[in-house]
């Protein structure tokens, strides 16, 4: 069996480019509620972009994310809507259309504290957001961040 490495795909580089200009922008932005309103525009600009299916959930996400987890700041990742506690990314919103999958889906990094003993999810596909999907994003991010 012979497989041959081909690289990373246009889109991981398109990912990859956007996170180091992220973090250029970060470096040049002022006082820290300057850094924090900018990247909550920027999160807000990027949703606004999306296609209709990926920025209706995005919205929806955001809205839930924010009411379930008000301390959490959004703020732009690989190109997707994130959200940070003390700087570091607690969860991402990934639009199918970022890596042409079939679902966007709602990401957790290891700080979130959703620890349930041995195993637990740390990743949920979406292919809408319901009002039930809103209540449930809504406690998970309020325990991620607790």
């Amino acid at each position: 069996m012979s497989s041959t490495y081909e690289g990373f795909t246009a889109e991981e580089r398109a990912a990859m480019k956007e996170h180091a200009t992220e973090r250029k922008k970060a470096a040049r932005r002022g006082t820290h509620a300057d850094k924090a309103a900018e990247a909550a525009r920027d999160v807000l600009a990027k949703i606004a972009e999306m296609p209709d299916q990926d920025r209706i959930m995005a919205e929806r996400v955001h809205a839930a994310v924010m009411a379930g987890a008000p301390a959490l700041a959004p703020r732009l990742w690989y190109g997707m809507p994130a959200y940070a506690l003390d700087g570091k990314i607690v969860c991402h919103f990934q639009p199918s259309g970022k890596f042409k999958t079939r679902y966007a889906t709602l990401g957790f990094s290891d700080r979130a504290n959703l620890d349930d003993g041995p195993m637990w999810p740390v990743a949920f596909a979406l292919t809408e957001v319901t009002p039930e999907v809103e209540a449930r994003i809504s406690a998970l991010v309020k325990q991620a961040a607790s």
